[in-house]
């Protein structure tokens, strides 16, 4: 019971050997061009093999490929073989002239395997190629017609017709190919010389090979072939003439070139290099008279080469190259001296005076010289002269002696001294020439009188300078030399109100330094005008001078001094004015004057302090404060004004009044009716009291001053310009009663004062003031007219500068 089991277990195991073995026996063969597309159908299997394409996919298909890469599979819906990835058949089979890829299909349920074997076609898909691009060949120009070259074959990886199939070799003269067959039937090609090698004609051959295969279409590679030409010795050297005709002049240096000789030999390397010597049939003498550098060819100058001596050099020069068989070529050389003018001309100086004064007479012979030449004919011959930009001249006193002469006035200032170069030629060809130069040198005389850079200076000095301040430098030049050169300077005297120059000012005699010795006031003396002198040192001395204008400049050093309103003690002004005052009227008017100049003397008036801004208005050209508006019942009583007068100096100065206003309650009474005082009233008050005693010292001091001055004015010979008058005003009334007035300058010499209201009791009137005398204001009273004066009654203020 158990053997039978066994058995049958047995034969089953059998029968499935013997079935596999019949299966693996049995190949399916197919061919297939390389390079196919992906995706390309190459059998249909399941019709080849038999299978039911429906049990494609229950039986589990599959393809085993045995090779390195899965190229193909099997579509189990259809049973199609097809390419899954492109095969290169040289990839695939290296140097293998059949290429097979071998697959087995396997099927389960039940199981079956079946072998398939497909042929990879060759495409010609490669073309022929050289190992190398270029092959290099040396062959020597004395190779023989018929000689043999090897060369690298090409390559192609495909087989059959598409391999190299022939070569071809670019047009030449000299080579050609043949195409040899190998054991293996690989084609290759050996290069051929058909035709003699010349180095000389053509060094180089360039050569194209090319490579073609059998395909269709065909392919091609292609190499370049480089022969270089080796050359050999075949090639005599040469001159570039054979007879050379040289012209040397005599006594030409030693070590000069004579000619320099090329040879040149078409070969090359050794073969090329030559050396030169002299033949057998060169005399030593010509040996001994030139050398000849054997490895470039010059011919230079041996030894002195004298006309006299020997006029004709001939000689043979031989040039040979260093190849292994030497060759050689020769050429004649003759060289015929030339006579040269070959002596200088000589020049002597037989006399010479130097140094002269620089006013030497013109047509003074200063030198006398000798001219000389050793040679004949026009080689002696000389022409002497010197530059025609100096003023001298050459004279021929006698055979070959010239005098040198003064031709034109001479100025030592300009030149100082002549250089002198006296050339003698000769008429030769070439001309020779010598040459001697003197030296004359003038002596200086006092010619020249002292030069101040200007005729005029004006130097402009601040005033409040300090004694001994320097003002300038004025410097004058002499072109003269030494003594004649030296300088002394002086302040031509010249007096100025009985004082002298040399009191005011100070200058240095050595360097001209000018110096003031005193302080100057701009408000007493506001220019000066004087000569200053520069005198040399020479025999007799000469003397130049130059006017000088010193200008006072103005600086701001006088305040501003308020003249009105009048103040008896310090700078409050209490005034008293209608309510009722109507708008723009004027209330009050500040004056201010100021003794700086013009321009620092100008008033400008503003509002420090203004009780109320809209009440009064300042005019700040002629210092009028006038109402805005009328008073209302508002405004206080009191009202406090602070008025500051300011000149136009830098830093400004200014000056300040305080005027303090009250107003009172009546329409009736006009202005001057509120400021209505009778003379004989509170004539003793202490403010008149003290008016009087100012009054009068200022008018005692005012007369000794003017007494002063016309004493000094009576002595004086002319008028000064060194103190204009300045520019002044003074205005002046007792305890702020002008009601109106007007600041005028002196610049036309006149003053003018107007009032608009009347006082009681006087009049102020308008008088002129002549140019120079005093400003005068005087009150009179008003019963005696404008025609009269009253001594007692007059109050008068007198202000000069």
């Amino acid at each position: 019971m158990d053997a039978q089991p066994t058995v049958m277990k047995y034969v089953a195991t059998l029968l499935l050997l013997s079935a596999l073995v019949y299966t693996a026996s049995s190949v399916t063969h197919y061919s297939i061009p390389e390079e196919m597309e992906v995706g390309s159908v190459v059998a249909n299997l399941a019709a080849d093999l038999g299978i039911d394409v429906q049990t494609l996919e229950r039986r589990k298909i599959r393809l085993d490929i045995l090779a390195s890469k899965k190229y193909l599979d099997v579509n189990k819906d259809s049973g199609d073989l097809f390419i899954l990835e492109r095969i290169d058949r040289e990839y695939l089979c290296i140097s293998k002239t059949v290429c097979y890829l071998k697959m087995e299909v396997i099927l389960e349920n039940p199981v079956r395997i079946f072998n398939i074997e497909l042929e990879i076609m060759d495409i010609n898909d490669n073309a022929p190629y050289f190992r190398r691009d270029t092959i290099n060949l040396d062959v020597s120009e004395s190779t023989a017609v018929g000689e043999r070259f090897s060369l690298s074959n090409a390559v192609d990886p495909d087989i059959g017709s598409n391999s190299i199939k022939s070569y071809y070799l670019s047009e030449s003269a000299n080579f050609d190919i043949e195409i040899q067959t190998g054991r293996d039937g690989s084609k290759f090609a050996d290069l051929i010389l058909k035709k003699a090698l010349d180095r000389e004609e053509q060094a180089v051959h360039n050569l194209i090979l090319t490579a073609v295969d059998g395909g269709v279409p065909a392919r091609s590679g292609t190499a370049s072939i480089i022969v270089r030409v080796l050359d050999t010795n075949d090639n005599a050297p040469q001159f570039d003439k054979d007879n050379y005709t040289i012209n040397l002049t005599e006594n030409a240096p030693i070590g000069s070139l004579v000619v320099k000789l090329n040879a040149t030999d078409r070969d090359e390397g050794s073969n090329s290099d030559i050396i030169y010597s002299y033949s057998l049939y060169t005399s030593e003498k010509t040996q001994q008279a030139f050398s000849l550098n054997p490895d470039n060819g010059d011919i230079r100058v041996k030894e002195m080469i004298n006309y006299e001596d020997f006029r004709i050099y001939d000689m043979e020069i031989i040039a040979t190259d260093k190849g292994a068989n030497s060759l050689s070529g020769k050429c004649k050389v003759k060289i015929l001296i030339t006579d040269m003018n070959d002596n200088h001309p000589e020049i002597s100086i037989k006399s010479f005076t130097s140094p002269v004064k620089e006013d030497i007479a013109v047509n003074t012979v200063i030198a006398v010289v000798s001219v000389s030449d050793k040679d004949s004919g026009e080689n002696g011959q000389v022409d002497i002269h010197i530059s025609d930009d100096l003023p001298f001249a050459l004279k021929e006193s006698s055979d070959n002696y010239y005098e040198l002469l003064v031709s034109e006035p001479l100025d030592r200032e300009k030149v100082p001294e002549y250089d002198i170069t006296i050339t003698v030629t000769d008429r030769g060809n070439p001309p020779l020439s010598d040459n001697e130069t003197i030296t004359l040198e003038l002596l200086d005389i006092n010619d020249n009188v002292p030069q101040f850079p200007q005729t005029f200076y004006t130097i402009p000095v601040m005033e409040n300078n300090a004694p001994g301040a320097l003002l300038s430098s004025l410097t004058a030049i002499d072109p003269d030399l030494h003594e004649n050169q030296y300088l002394v300077y002086f302040i031509i005297e010249k007096e100025i109100v009985n004082t002298s120059m040399s009191m005011l000012f100070s200058i240095n005699p050595e360097n001209g330094n000018l110096y003031a010795l005193k302080t100057f006031d701009y408000e007493i003396e506001k220019e000066f005008l004087f000569h200053i002198e520069a005198r040399d040192s020479g025999v007799p001395p000469l003397s130049s001078n130059v006017t000088v204008h010193i200008i006072i400049m103005d600086q701001n050093d006088n305040t501003p001094l308020i003249v009105s309103p009048w103040r008896a003690h310090g700078s409050v002004v209490e005034e008293k004015i209608p309510r009722s005052t109507d708008k723009g009227t004027l209330i009050a008017k500040v004056i201010a004057i100021d003794s700086d100049s013009v321009h620092n003397s100008r008033i400008t008036y503003q509002f420090l302090h203004n009780t109320d801004a809209t009440l009064f208005s300042l005019d700040q050209y002629n210092g009028e404060i006038r109402t805005m508006r009328m008073f209302s019942y508002r405004d206080s009583r009191h009202q406090q004004l602070v008025v500051i007068a300011k000149d136009n100096g830098e830093p400004a100065l200014s000056a300040t009044v305080t005027i303090k206003l009250s107003t009172v309650e009546t329409a009736l009474k006009t202005y001057a009716d509120m400021t209505e005082v009778p003379l004989g009233y509170d004539i003793f008050s202490d403010l008149n009291l003290y008016l009087v005693i100012g009054l009068g010292s200022v008018s005692f001091l005012l007369l000794i001053t003017i007494l002063v001055t016309i004493v000094l004015k009576c002595q004086k010979t002319k008028p000064s310009k060194a103190a204009p008058p300045c520019r002044n005003s003074v205005i002046s009334e007792r305890n702020s009663t002008i009601a109106d007035s007007t600041l005028v300058s002196n610049d036309a010499y006149w003053y003018s004062l107007f009032l608009a209201e009347t006082r009681k009791g006087k009049l102020v009137v308008r008088q002129p003031v002549p140019k120079g005398a005093r400003y005068v204001v005087s009150s009179l009273p008003r019963s005696t007219g404008l025609t009269e004066t009253s001594d007692s009654a007059a109050s008068t203020l007198q202000y000069s500068k």
